[in-house]
């Protein structure tokens, strides 16, 4: 094995996630409601997308069985590419739209559980802090130049351009798989048969470590879900539709390139379990000041940025967890990564709810109670219970990485 492995590179690996998540959730709607396509038929378009983010959890363990993952990363990242070239085909006519999105997120979401599982089973472990953390850039700026991207080309450019453009664009992975190699996967690993397979997943189910960190992950703790509500609240803070626009492409994409590769430095000064709970107390605190600034665009560009940075850090962190926790040669890492991924996805969404729910009771401020309230709850209810446990096992670390 190489002393110093590329890790940034690996990292990019994941980028499909952004690329399918901007076609499906910015670069489709915008297209369509400039088409006049009723918003309806948009918002049934788009849920049908994002329902593939719970969906994968179903198929992820798949992942584990008879092939490497390198061969599923592979299969998934072209599977990726071809349903993003037929979806953008099929921005002239909705029908299938919705059905070809979903299989696109899909296979992204796959791809990134089973890059998760392979460089996590086989890679030290201080790759895990900057891995998950370039995993966490991948996405976020994937997401970003696709938005862009993506809409240049579907208006400026024949339809077919922008779905090879936009679908090559997931075919990404294949030049780094082509171009690096990772510690390859022992092959006895690798679960033959389904039989055994069951007997593996009730024994992950068991792991105590495992379900800890999913109780840490599915609690709002670092979620920073404003970051999907905020965007449409910029009337609230007079702020130009102009301003909203450049801060949602450029802004974000920025918040989320410092958030995520702080924490590879941020994990050098204290354990990853730390920085987590740290990002979320710091942010939550952050989210509740808004409470009593002043409702101008200067404060608007601060909590979305703001939100967006504690929102990519909480993720990266995540992320490393979850890598920290597979251990090496594990039967069902990309199974595991795949359910942890889906508990840290989980307050993203319930908590956008809740916001909504706040803002239409009690507008601005019982939003930002709500959100960085709960956010600072969770925190401190996990830092007890992980000193609580850490107490009981007589000084024994609570989970991987803490």
């Amino acid at each position: 094995m190489r002393r110093k492995l590329p890790v940034w590179l690996l990292g990019l690996a994941n980028v499909p996630l952004g690329i399918t998540g901007a076609v499906a959730l910015l670069v489709a709607p915008q297209v369509l409601a400039s088409r006049h396509v009723p918003e309806t038929t948009i918002a049934d378009i788009t849920t049908l997308g994002l329902s593939s983010t719970v969906f994968f959890l179903v198929v992820a363990p798949v992942l584990d069985v008879r092939f490497s993952r390198r061969t599923y990363a592979i299969a998934m990242s072209i599977a990726a590419g071809a349903a993003t070239f037929v979806a953008v085909l099929n921005f002239a006519s909705v029908g299938l739209l919705g059905a070809w999105l979903f299989l696109g997120m899909l296979c992204a979401n796959l791809n990134s559980s089973a890059i998760g599982g392979w460089f996590g089973s086989v890679l030290p472990s201080e790759y895990d802090a900057p891995l998950g953390a370039w995993m966490t850039f991948a996405n976020v700026v994937g997401f970003g130049i696709t938005a862009i991207l993506g809409i240049l080309l579907v208006h400026h450019a024949p339809l077919i351009v922008a779905a090879a453009v936009l679908g090559g664009l997931n075919l990404i992975p294949l030049l780094i798989f082509a171009g690096v190699h990772p510690p390859a996967e022992d092959r006895a690993r690798a679960v033959e048969t389904f039989a055994r397979f069951g007997k593996d997943l009730a024994q992950l189910a068991r792991r105590r470590e495992v379900r800890r960190l999913v109780l840490l992950l599915v609690l709002p703790c670092a979620s920073f879900a404003l970051t999907n509500t905020l965007g449409g609240l910029g009337g609230d803070y007079q702020a130009s539709e102009k301003l909203i626009a450049l801060i949602a492409g450029v802004g974000v994409t920025l918040a989320g390139v410092v958030g995520s590769l702080s924490v590879p430095v941020l994990s050098r000064r204290a354990p990853l379990l730390g920085v987590y709970l740290g990002i979320g107390f710091i942010g939550g605190l952050s989210t509740l000041s808004l409470i009593v600034l002043p409702h101008t665009a200067a404060v608007f560009v601060f909590a979305f940025v703001a939100q967006n940075v504690w929102q990519s850090a909480g993720l990266a962190t995540g992320n490393a967890l979850t890598l920290s926790s597979i251990g090496k040669n594990n039967p069902l890492a990309s199974t595991q990564f795949a359910v942890l991924t889906a508990a840290m996805s989980a307050p993203i969404t319930y908590m956008q709810w809740l916001d909504g729910q706040a803002y239409g009771a009690g507008g601005l401020g019982r939003m930002y109670m709500t959100d960085g309230g709960l956010d600072l709850l969770a925190c401190s209810l996990m830092t007890m219970l992980f000193f609580y446990w850490r107490h009981r096992a007589k000084g024994a670390p609570a989970i991987v990485g803490a």
